[in-house]
């Protein structure tokens, strides 16, 4: 199968944008370079509300940003606005299009994540179609999806075995508690909260991106 190059450089803290937290588009654009600026390596725009307008916007200016520094751009579910504004790939759920049908849409250069919730047949399903990373979680409470079947450290121990993907851990990860699934195998932290709603959002990036230097 034919992956994107830069799936082999996906390791690091993975921001999630977050539109309560970051309800302006100069807030998301400040927020987000103030993320890039602390060790951010992959960002999502995320934004589950129906202002097309406004998801349109955003992401333009989002992706004028993140090119300007060298951090790829994906977005949220939603394949349509990433061809549209020429994003780098998508983040997908397994009820949204096809991985197949995304690819087609975005092109073999898009970094196409799938989310595999706590289920390691689901990342096999993914591997074997061409994503180009997985996600796992929720690992610890979740202020963005409260109700997500939990994960535990041992499914990163056998994933690791399994999936030659990079894999990310997402869901109430903080500097505290991220450090041990780096240790158990997670290539990618992703989060929200921990990095958008802190009152130094660069200084609280930094606080992960060491979490992959130690």
């Amino acid at each position: 199968m034919t992956r994107s190059p830069r799936s082999n450089q996906l390791r690091g803290l993975y921001v999630i944008t977050d539109s309560p937290l970051l309800h302006s588009d100069e807030l998301l654009l400040q927020g987000v370079a103030a993320a890039i600026k602390g060790g951010a390596r992959l960002v999502q725009y995320r934004d589950k509300s129906t202002d097309q307008q406004k998801r349109l916007r955003q992401s333009k200016r989002l992706l004028q940003l993140c090119r300007e520094q060298q951090v790829p751009l994906l977005i949220n579910d939603d394949i349509a606005l990433a061809v549209e504004v020429g994003a780098d790939g998508v983040h997908l759920g397994q009820d949204d299009l096809s991985l197949a049908e995304a690819r087609a849409l975005l092109g073999e250069q898009a970094i196409i994540g799938l989310s595999c919730y706590n289920q390691l047949h689901l990342a096999e399903q993914a591997q074997e179609a061409g994503a180009d990373y997985v996600a796992f979680g929720r690992f610890f409470s979740s202020h963005t999806k409260p109700q997500a079947s939990p994960a535990d450290r041992a499914l990163l121990d056998q994933a690791r075995k399994r999936i030659q993907l990079p894999i990310v851990a997402i869901g109430g990860i903080t500097p505290q508690n991220g450090g041990a699934l780096v240790a158990a195998g997670a290539d990618m932290l992703a989060v929200v909260h921990g990095v958008f709603a802190q009152s130094n959002i660069q200084t609280a990036a930094q606080d992960y991106r060491q979490l992959f230097s130690e």
